[in-house]
């Protein structure tokens, strides 16, 4: 049985996981608020683009940091 709920998800995989975002997007708006949701969906996107450039270089949390806080203040 389980076997065949993996090959369902596997068939079908991109319309459940946009049913389960717009879940997530609906529970998030009716319980937290438009604002409280859109300040989350932000703080995402954030962490999503750091993680994807500390991928692609692992000096650009330094380079970033050195760009807003003074020189060295962070070591």
């Amino acid at each position: 049985m389980l076997r065949r709920f993996f090959k369902f998800y596997r068939q079908n995989y991109l319309p459940i996981n946009g049913a389960l975002a717009g879940l997530l997007i609906g529970l998030s708006f009716h319980f937290l608020g438009i604002i409280a949701t859109l300040f989350l969906a932000l703080c995402t996107f954030a962490g999503y683009w750091i993680g994807r450039q500390l991928k692609k270089d692992k000096s650009f949390l330094r380079n970033l940091l050195d760009k807003i806080l003074p020189p060295g203040s962070y070591r």
